[in-house]
């Protein structure tokens, strides 16, 4: 990658800090209840199932399946305009939570996503302080041609 990135970055928070440290080592982590056994994301300080601040981490599997997808063909901001088109997608992971991500690793056409398709997280540095975790398909069936 010869180009440093250049488009918009999350807001890190203190409830999240631990999460953005574990995806810079390329690692899934999620919030679990202790009293109500709930894995959730986004990271905050108690469940909101429950409503139980007895929570903890756990590392997750990195895997799921693709619950929905959209592909993006036209840039929604200006530093996208040269990654367009690509895939959001949410995909529910074998831990429970459903997670907000990109689909990478395919070109990006319909023919080449499946709602229910297995995925498994790699990452993206976008600079020294934040990594990404985004989903690639687990089969290599449809190649990445983009």
């Amino acid at each position: 990658m010869g180009t440093q990135y250049q488009g918009p970055l999350p807001v890190l928070q203190p409830e999240s800090d631990f999460y953005w440290e574990k995806a810079k080592a390329h690692e899934l982590w999620l919030r679990k209840c202790v009293d109500c056994n709930k894995a959730y994301f986004y990271p905050r300080d108690f469940c909101p199932k429950c409503g139980n601040y007895n929570v903890t981490w756990i590392r997750a599997s990195g895997r799921g399946t693709l619950y929905t997808f959209a592909i993006v063909e036209r840039a929604p901001i200006p530093s996208f305009r040269d990654s367009v088109p690509f895939i959001v997608a949410m995909v529910d992971l074998e831990e429970g939570p459903r997670f907000p991500t990109n689909i990478v690793g395919v070109n990006a056409k319909p023919e080449n996503l499946s709602i229910g398709m297995e995925v498994e997280v790699t990452f993206r540095d976008l600079n020294d302080e934040v990594t990404l975790p985004l989903f690639k398909p687990v089969s290599n069936e449809f190649p990445d041609h983009h």
